[in-house]
């Protein structure tokens, strides 16, 4: 390979890997004093487009990281100065200028924490945080965002400039918040990172990047920035936990398969140990929440030959005083259909009938325990509800399949 095929491998390399484990800290740097999202992503831009031309040139610098620093400190000052009205901000900015900007990585301020609670403030609508973490932390394209959410890319390219501009206009505050506020504030967090999580977790594999991945790079690095945080914790080891299930998730056919079939060696039990070992250190901070016992319930799964359905039962009694939703009482009528006690599942679900009548994974638990109680007829009208709901293919075949079992139960009843 020539010297200059080489220079251009290297170059390739360091980039991605820079979009990848140091965009947010460079991102978080810049906001941290441009004072905007727009400025501090258009000025990296530029950074990462110089330095294809440069590190072409002359290799890849000593200290990457503080080279683009350096290189969109200037393009920020360049972009201002373009902007007549917006002359004045130059002075302000003197001391980013490049004589003063940082040249080591080490000294490049990591202000990830607080970017990663302005990305998820509350004034925003979920979705907006959604595509805004996974914009500014995660690195992720435009396009690649929207094609996640099943978005037009300038629908969601239109999402993010409004987020952006709310936080400029509404002067939401760039930073960690105050003691009495960061249980609230950590909540919303942590279910922005799941969101993405189960996002990702529900399309399966074969569909761009990888959500389930960048959710769980999240997590570690907000368990990294602030250590020792029960909830962090647990929500970290909930994902590890669920995500080492995914190698068996679907057969050969692309067809779902239920967590009672699975191939347990297929299972990436590093990820489930570590997970395991995650919701001890959590536990023994005794300061439950409602991650951590999540997390528990995700560990009644892996642990043994078979999930443990009455345990899971007494978790969700114990989920359900912290979070009283829906489909949390769904999940806990399925466990009790799972441990046998099928009438008081039965009542459970019709419960939620109207809460949840356009939610897939209702009319599936209800077929499925109408198919148990030897309710043919109605559990095949829940199953068509359930097929035509269904929100990935895989999902889709399993029912499919649930539904042509049932039938066959039916003919020969």
């Amino acid at each position: 390979m020539s010297s200059a095929a080489s220079s251009a491998v290297a170059m390739t390399r360091a980039l991605d890997s820079l979009v990848r484990n140091d965009r947010g800290r460079l991102m978080s740097a810049l906001i941290a004093r441009l004072g905007s999202f727009q400025l501090a992503e258009d000025a990296l831009q530029d950074a990462m487009v110089s330095a294809v031309s440069h590190w072409s040139r002359n290799g890849v610098p000593h200290s990457p990281q503080g080279w683009l620093l350096q290189t969109a400190y200037r393009k920020a000052v360049d972009r201002i100065r373009q902007n007549k009205s917006e002359a004045r901000k130059v002075d302000g900015l003197r001391p980013l200028l490049p004589d003063e900007a940082a040249d080591d990585p080490d000294e490049i301020p990591d202000e990830r924490l607080r970017l990663i609670f302005t990305c998820c403030h509350p004034a925003l609508e979920t979705k907006s945080q959604v595509a805004l973490t996974l914009r500014t932390i995660a690195g992720l394209s435009t396009i690649e965002i929207a094609r996640a959410f099943l978005d037009a890319e300038t629908t969601m390219g239109q999402r993010l400039s409004r987020a952006k501009a709310k936080i400029a206009a509404a002067r939401i505050p760039y930073a960690v918040p105050e003691p009495e506020e960061w249980a609230t504030r950590l909540q919303s967090v942590l279910a922005v990172i799941y969101l993405i999580f189960t996002s990702g977790y529900a399309a399966g594999p074969g569909y761009g990047r990888d959500l389930a991945e960048e959710a769980l790079f999240l997590c570690r690095l907000l368990n990294r920035l602030h250590p020792d945080d029960p909830e962090i914790e647990g929500c970290l080891a909930l994902l590890l936990i669920t995500h080492a299930r995914c190698p068996a998730r679907v057969d050969a056919d692309g067809v779902t398969v239920a967590l009672a079939k699975q191939d347990r060696t297929k299972w990436d039990r590093a990820q489930i140990d570590e997970g395991l070992g995650l919701i001890d250190v959590a536990m023994q901070r005794r300061a439950p929440g409602p991650y951590q016992i999540k997390a528990a319930i995700a560990a009644c799964h892996v642990q043994g030959d078979a999930s443990d359905w009455p345990q899971i039962v007494l978790l969700y009694d114990s989920l359900l005083r912290l979070e009283p939703t829906a489909v949390v009482r769904l999940n806990r009528a399925v466990a009790l259909s799972e441990a046998g006690w099928l009438e008081a599942a039965s009542r459970s679900l019709d419960a939620l009938a109207s809460a949840l009548k356009d939610y897939q994974p209702y009319h599936a638990a209800r077929a499925e325990l109408l198919s148990r109680m030897g309710n043919f007829s109605e559990a095949a009208a829940a199953y068509a509800i359930a097929i035509d709901l269904a929100s990935s293919v895989s999902d889709a075949a399993f029912l499919r399949r649930r539904a042509q079992h049932l039938a066959r139960q039916a003919g020969s009843a």
